[in-house]
């Protein structure tokens, strides 16, 4: 039996303000200071979006900004990966691996006066269940069969099969707890228990927070006040910094991020970026033959993909891992690097015709300004190999719709939440391994579903744990309907040289409730 126990506070702080993954593409700029060495004030903020909507089970990047300032997790993951207590104060996995048993933190209440209780946090398990109500939580409950609520203070996840302890940890941490009283409401209103409350709304153009007097961690939030304004343009946003009329940027493009950093203002990036993927639709035209499939694992130019979209703010990868991800393996991208020869080679032995490897074409997101670059720059690779294809330009509700419900032939699309357990990939439209709203029901790739689910039965952390891992990347090259190009971070924070305090979050989410002003 492993338990997990409460960690000291000030040690927590500590390694939450200080620890920056190893390899991030940018280096903390700022000094991350204690809590005692910042103050309060009203911390404004400039965003380039609007959110969708404020519940924390959609795990939109547009929502990212508030759901770690409304909500809180069960547990939180540290920068370098490490499991930390939140809401429940501490957990214990049985012997067999088929349950987990949380101990709730007590004297923690909801902004409506609730208490947040083992009947709170099982009513959270069965939206998350649900799969109308679950959003992006619903495929990680996959591995739950029921739970039970022991006492008011314990609640007891019961697992369908053995579950290895980092998908258990991923789920927890995955989990924000929502007011039951508001579950019904949720999108339209708020009901948290995090550091901030809700003060006002104007859509499209601010958001504004208070601090939560109740909040159950002590001196936090650090700001009375966190002021949002939807900006909407990125340059807007960065001319507003630069004047003095907001203090932080957050979710910029990181071309103004390299420009502010070489001027001397603080960047940070957090440990969870996103995976740029260039998503096949294996189901039509030619992508339906493996071989010319496999062909655009040699024809993306990942180097020159970074350097236009990114301005090199990244890593190039081959396969869908941040580098934190005990998944991630360097080694494919110099195996699978930018080769015409190859490429070639594949095409042939595809032995689809001239017209037939031509007949298709790229769906751009005509709003995201690297998204048309890098899919312009792949365009003209192709050509070098005698492919000819249309940018097919969509933005808004147009380009979700397509993406989500499979009616397009590829496109470039970021997926997140893979610096975790590896298997937390299937989270994401392209990569489901059930009810995969673009490649539908049964899965063309077989082989794909057989190898998540052995990273997901295989226990431990030995040689055999790497084995299914390997397995799994093999797997993904070979059925390759996703081509992954480079990292990036949606969620870059700039920020004014008076500001410090930062919590970086494993999701790239911005948290706020240490964030404060020099003293």
């Amino acid at each position: 039996m492993k338990t997990v126990l409460s960690t000291v506070r000030g040690v927590t702080r500590r390694t939450l303000l200080g620890s920056v993954a190893a390899g991030a593409a940018l280096a903390l700029s700022a000094t991350p200071l204690l809590a005692q060495q910042v103050q309060g004030g009203t911390l404004r903020v400039a965003v380039l979006a609007d959110i969708a909507n404020f519940d924390p089970h959609q795990f939109s990047f547009v929502n990212a900004t508030l759901i770690k300032n409304l909500y809180d997790s069960l547990i939180e993951y540290t920068p370098d990966g490490r499991a930390m207590p939140s809401l429940a104060e501490s957990w214990t996995v049985a012997p067999d691996a088929k349950s987990v048993t949380l101990k709730l933190r007590g004297g923690v209440k909801f902004h409506s006066g609730g208490t947040l209780d083992a009947e709170a946090v099982a009513a959270n398990f069965k939206k998350a269940s649900d799969p109308r109500l679950g959003k992006n939580l619903f495929p990680t409950m996959s591995i739950v069969q029921d739970w039970t609520v022991v006492d008011p203070s314990t609640i007891r996840l019961n697992f369908k099969n053995p579950v290895p302890e980092r998908q258990i940890t991923d789920l927890l941490q995955f989990t924000t707890i929502i007011d039951p009283a508001g579950i019904e409401t949720v999108e339209q209103r708020p009901a948290g228990s995090g550091a901030y409350t809700l003060a006002e709304r104007v859509v499209g153009q601010r958001i504004r927070l208070t601090a939560n007097p109740n909040y159950w961690r002590p001196n936090e939030p650090v700001s009375k006040e966190v002021v949002i304004t939807i900006f909407s343009q990125d340059q807007a946003a960065t001319a507003a910094l630069e004047s003095g009329g907001v203090d932080v940027i957050y979710g910029g493009t990181a071309r103004s991020a390299s420009r502010l950093k070489a001027a001397g203002y603080p960047v940070l990036d957090g440990p969870g970026p996103l995976v740029q993927v260039f998503r096949i639709n294996s189901t039509r035209g030619p992508f339906r033959n493996a071989k010319f499939r496999e062909a655009f694992n040699f024809l993306m130019d990942r180097e020159n993909i970074l350097r236009i979209g990114y301005a090199g703010l990244g890593q190039v990868v081959a396969l869908p891992w941040a580098p934190s991800s005990p998944a991630h393996d360097p080694g494919y991208a110099r195996t699978y690097g930018f080769n015409l020869d190859k490429a070639r080679e594949l095409l042939r032995q595809s032995g689809l015709s001239p017209a037939e490897m031509n007949d298709w074409k790229l769906t751009v997101n005509a709003g995201d300004q690297p998204s048309v670059a890098i899919s312009q720059l792949v365009q003209q690779t192709l050509r070098r190999v005698n492919i000819t294809i249309e940018l097919d330009m969509k933005e808004g509700s147009e380009l979700v719709n397509s993406m989500l419900e499979g009616r397009f032939d590829a496109l470039f699309g970021g997926i997140g939440n893979i610096q975790k357990f590896p298997s937390r990939v299937a989270t994401n439209s392209i990569y489901r391994t059930a009810n995969n709203p673009v490649l539908k029901d049964p899965h063309p790739h077989p082989e794909y579903v057989d190898a998540i689910r052995r990273v997901d039965t295989t226990l431990g952390s030995g040689p055999e744990v790497k084995a299914a891992y390997d397995h799994l990347n093999r797997t993904l090259i070979q059925a390759a309907f996703g081509i992954p190009t480079n990292t990036y971070d949606q969620g870059i924070i700039v920020t004014a040289k008076t500001v410090a305090g930062f919590t970086l979050d494993m999701d790239n989410m911005l948290v706020l409730r240490t964030t404060g002003f020099r003293r």
